[in-house]
This record gives structure tokens, sequence and C-alpha cells, in this order.
């Protein structure tokens, strides 16, 4: 091991990743947070019971924006339902928001193309 005790420069982190999130598969409130799901860090902290995790805190330098939670694990090169129980904490504790991502345009009916086009040829 090399620079760090919880590092090994062949086989990666040494810390599974259940340990980040004490062994919890879900953070205990009831949020649908999915890959697309937008996460913003609320602009002025509700400092409540939480004690920050090293993890949570970079969750939330780099949620100053909106940024979705499949980013966020990529960034953080952590497994995404790791991040969801991170984020579920931070969500409980009033420290970030969670923004729905826009739903899927739907194709109109081919009715309508056909006739759109018919009225464009018309012109």
């Amino acid at each position: 091991m090399i620079g760090h005790e919880w590092l090994d420069e062949e086989a990666g982190p040494i810390v599974r990743p259940f340990t980040l999130t004490g062994g919890r598969t879900s953070s205990g409130h009831p949020s649908d947070l999915d890959l697309m799901t937008l996460v913003v860090c609320v602009s002025e902290p509700v400092y409540g019971s939480l004690l920050l995790s090293p993890e949570h805190e970079a969750i939330l330098r780099l949620a100053q924006g909106p940024l979705a939670v499949v980013d966020i694990a990529a960034e953080l090169d952590l497994a995404v339902g790791v991040v969801k129980v991170l984020l579920g904490d931070l969500l409980a504790d009033r420290r970030i928001t969670v923004r729905r991502p826009a739903p899927v345009a739907q194709f109109p009916h081919p009715r309508i193309i056909e006739e759109v086009i018919h009225g464009l040829q018309a012109l």
C-alpha cells in the first residue's frame, strides 16, 4: 500500500461500498430517486441532525447546481445504490432538494404528421 492505508494501487479501494452507508441499502426516507433525478443543494442549508461524512460533503459540493444522480455517482466513483442512500440521508435532513426530469415528449399520432406534411406541401 502506497500513500493511503485504504487504497491498494493494484486492487483499488479496500473499503467496501456498503461501509459508506453503514450497511444500509436505503436511507429510510421515501424518495423515488432514479438515475436522471436532478439533485440541488439547498441554498441556505438547514442544519439538522445528520453528521456529515466526507461523501455527504462531496455530494453537497457537487450539487451546487442541478446534477443528475448518475453524474454524482460517476463523479464520486461510487455505486449508484450507495449514492442513493447518501442522497436519501441529505434529503431527510433537508440539505438537498430533488427535481424529477421532464417527461419524455410523446410523438404525435402519424395522422397529424401526415396532415402537417400535406399542409407544408400546399404552401
